[in-house]
């Protein structure tokens, strides 16, 4: 697991978005061109919580979310999205 100096505010988490597959459960293989944004990852950082609310999900958890979830960021030249917890759908 990475060690990342971002701390998230509120009800936010840091997610490290898991690698997107490039070959089907068959073996084709898929084209950069035509591959998904992976909807699956791992969390990095969480926030602190809202008032009267703490969050359920915590650092090292895998977890599942929407496909346009969360704000695309880099730092040290690894991509992380942010988003808040509400964002997340499950953890596996």
């Amino acid at each position: 697991m990475s060690n990342v100096n971002i701390q998230p505010l509120a009800d936010r988490v840091l997610v490290e978005a898991a690698a997107a597959e490039t070959t089907t459960a068959s073996g084709i293989i898929i084209p950069d061109t035509a591959t998904e944004k992976p909807s699956q990852g791992k969390i990095v950082a969480v926030g602190p919580g809202k008032k009267d609310e703490l969050l359920t999900v915590k650092v090292g958890d895998t977890v599942l979310y929407g496909k346009y979830a969360g704000t695309e960021i880099t730092f040290e030249g690894k991509t992380y999205l942010i988003m808040r917890e509400a964002d997340i759908f499950a953890i596996i």
